[in-house]
């Protein structure tokens, strides 16, 4: 052979070794590519579970959450329904006496007064707190509702008289003292 034809078949075959390695290339690269494909697949899977285990999760105690509030409302009367039954109790076994004829007006009085100790107790043991503020107090507007004005000596919006008693509720007013209230001097 002539040296012009080796170096042909020499070129040739330097051709093809160079064409075998830039298609191998592209296939490595392509392999690469379809696995990190495939990984962020399974990743993405994986996560997308974890996610809706987390949204069921919350949803659950979403729902649990829920129906402890309903519970909570519906039963949150028992306690005090059930500190005011022996005033209930009370009141009936007075009437009961009296409808049969029994017992004095005085042993009447004493029961009456009883029955108000029990309520007062029952209302203390549910956060239900008197407004009653004595003579001389400053009016508060906030727990207080002034009902007249009258001229005095002392100064200006300071209780003469309670004309009613307010109540709190778990320092929420639940209704206001009725009062008479000092105006300008």
């Amino acid at each position: 052979m002539s040296d012009a034809n080796q170096s042909t078949n020499i070129d040739s075959q330097d051709q093809h070794t160079a064409s075998d390695h830039g298609q191998a290339a592209p296939v490595d690269a392509l392999s690469e590519a379809l696995a990190r494909v495939a990984e962020l697949e399974a990743k993405q899977t994986e996560l997308a579970d974890a996610f809706l285990r987390a949204k069921a999760d919350a949803d659950n105690t979403r729902r649990r959450a829920d129906e402890e509030i309903a519970k909570s409302r519906r039963f949150a009367i028992e306690g005090f329904a059930d500190s005011l039954l022996p005033v209930k109790d009370s009141l009936e076994a007075a009437i009961a006496t009296h409808a049969a004829g029994q017992g004095s007006v005085e042993q009447m009085l004493e029961g009456v007064h009883a029955t108000l100790r029990q309520l007062g107790q029952a209302l203390e043991r549910n956060k239900v707190l008197e407004i009653s503020p004595p003579a001389g107090t400053r009016f508060d507007p906030h727990q207080h509702q002034a009902i007249s004005v009258v001229p005095a000596d002392q100064e200006a919006n300071t209780v003469v008289s309670v004309l009613q008693k307010g109540y709190l509720i778990a320092e929420r007013v639940l209704r206001p003292a009725l009062v008479t209230v000092t105006g300008p001097k």
